[in-house]
């Protein structure tokens, strides 16, 4: 198989326009081609007056193929990827906690393996859960371990289900052909940006747990992690807990894949004296413009066309007061939604359907902060940070799950918004027009005020006034790291422990979240 990168595409090419340009590039006919196919693709919209597809195209050849690549200049030799699964070599089946990505895929291959591992999550399946993520949006009734947080699929369920990531590991190859395998679809396998969609991400989680099951696995919802009992420091049995009953399982490795919010768990860890530290993270609010304006801007003419979709964006800018300011998280087409888990507490996050084609889009717009903000070097000062800002936007939005909302004009004004303009927000079930600046820290919002004005100058009428800011968002990524050992990937205070996953504090993000699942069943597998 020969690789050939580089390759310019039209918006509207078809099979035949792809052999043909590829035909040119390895100086062959058209008939050599026995098949090809879409290994990466990205949008290259550097000029509005010709955008079009940047690609690196797989191909077959029918004719020698080390000949042709002598005289090829963009064009190498490749093999498929395969992943290979270690074998299970028997004992206690582990124990995984957590169903998000980490957990799923930790889960996944262990019963690849044959290990059939024991999954607990505190929330509910997908489809249970859904009903209760809707029922909460709707009546602002909140169940606090059934929503956007916790349950089947974890927060990247409720998101845009983007696979972005910077690892360079070629396990997420794995991970996406997995995806696949279990119902996402077929793009995300060369696109450049990768995303499935809420709508298609559900099905696909759903898909893997019926395998984890059908190869032996064992799956409990409901069934949330309160203890570990241990000899030394050696576990023995996880403590958990299912409509108010006390059980234990008894087992000798654990996955703890537990996701960003399980804040009762880092406390329950903590008090075990694991060694945790504070991470840093960073906070701010939801930014919505009108999608068809993010798309003219980044597309020009072209704005509309099916193939390309709704316009991405991604800006990041150092300001004055020496903070870092960045658009995350960014969900073309998609709705800003209320990620609330803790009572009295509110915080918000960005979701799309695969079709990527609401009114809005919308971003996260945040700062970093670190341990220097937190009032505290203590392991747990982030995570009280957070829930301190969260109690504040419950209260400012009027107790009641509404999300404080402000027009960008106003909020660059310090002033409370009094009406809205061309953008409605998104958030359901309510919202309360409010000055953010009450929520957010001075050295936070005078970082977003500038980043807003900066990020105008690069991507036009990002700095519209009528633009809507929704808030807050605080859980970019977990508050604290569970220390590990880098080599066994086992905490370096309990034998047998393996925090895993965005909420241990290594990963960011449903792909790399994925990898590090793969990476620590890998450990178990090893030392079965």
């Amino acid at each position: 198989m020969i690789r050939i990168s580089n390759v310019h595409l039209p918006l509207d090419y078809t099979d035949d326009t792809v052999k043909i340009r590829i035909a040119k590039e390895l100086r062959i006919s058209k008939n050599a081609i026995k098949n090809a196919s879409l290994f990466r693709r990205s949008i290259d919209a550097r000029k509005k007056d010709n955008i079009y597809f940047l690609c690196t195209v797989d191909a077959e050849l029918n004719i020698n193929e080390d000949s042709v690549l002598k005289k090829a200049k963009n064009a190498v030799k490749a093999t498929p990827y395969e992943y290979n699964v270690p074998k299970w070599q028997g004992g206690a089946s582990p124990i995984v906690v957590g169903m998000g990505p980490a957990g799923l895929f930790a889960a996944l291959i262990l019963a690849q393996s044959g290990a059939k591992p024991i999954v607990i999550e505190r929330g509910k399946d997908v489809d249970s859960r859904t009903q209760d993520v809707g029922l909460f949006w709707k009546s602002g009734k909140l169940d606090v371990n059934s929503n956007v947080q916790f349950g089947e699929g974890g927060a990247g369920t409720f998101s845009d289900g983007k696979l972005n990531t910077g690892t360079k590991d070629n396990r997420q190859r794995k991970v996406l052909e997995e995806f696949v395998k279990h119902g996402a679809p077929q793009e995300i396998l060369y696109n450049a940006k990768p995303h499935i969609g809420t709508d298609k991400l559900k099905g696909t989680v759903k898909n893997i747990r019926e395998e984890i099951i059908a190869l032996g696995g064992t799956v409990k919802f409901q069934t949330k992690l309160v203890g570990i009992n241990t000899d030394g420091e050696k576990i023995k049995s996880a403590v958990v807990e299912k409509n108010g009953k006390i059980d234990s399982i008894e087992t000798d490795r654990i996955i703890l894949a537990v996701g960003h919010s399980a804040r009762d768990t880092f406390e329950m860890l903590y008090d075990k004296n694991l060694p945790i530290e504070a991470k840093a993270f960073s906070v701010g609010a939801r930014i919505e413009h009108l999608r068809e304006n993010i798309d003219k801007a980044q597309y020009g003419k072209f704005a509309g066309n099916k193939n390309l979709g709704a316009a991405t964006y991604k800006m990041n800018v150092h300001t004055s007061n020496g903070r870092g300011a960045y658009t995350f998280c960014m969900c073309p087409g998609g709705k800003v939604v209320n990620a609330s888990s803790e009572e009295n507490m509110l915080v918000v996050n960005g979701m799309s359907e695969f079709a990527r084609n609401a009114e809005n889009s919308n971003s996260a717009l945040l700062v970093g902060v670190d341990s220097k903000d937190f009032g505290s070097d203590e392991p747990l000062a982030g995570m009280y940070y957070q829930q301190k800002l969260e109690k504040i936007a419950f209260r400012l939005g009027g107790k009641n799950y509404s999300a404080p909302v402000q027009r960008v004009s106003d909020f660059l004004q310090s002033h409370k918004s009094e009406r809205l303009g061309e953008v409605m927000p998104s958030i359901a079930p309510k919202y309360e027009l409010c000055d953010l600046n009450d929520i957010l820290p001075d050295y936070v919002s005078t970082a977003m005020k500038q980043a807003v004005s900066e990020m105008g100058r690069k991507l036009k009428g990002f700095d519209n006034g009528d633009a809507v800011l929704t808030g807050i968002e605080t859980r970019s990524s977990s508050p604290v790291r569970i220390l590990r050992n880098p080599a066994t990937l086992q905490s370096v205070g309990m034998s047998g422990l393996y925090p895993c996953g965005e909420g241990a504090g290594y990963a960011g993000g449903i792909i790399s979240a994925a990898v590090d699942g793969i990476k620590c069943a890998e450990k178990i597998i090893e030392l079965s």
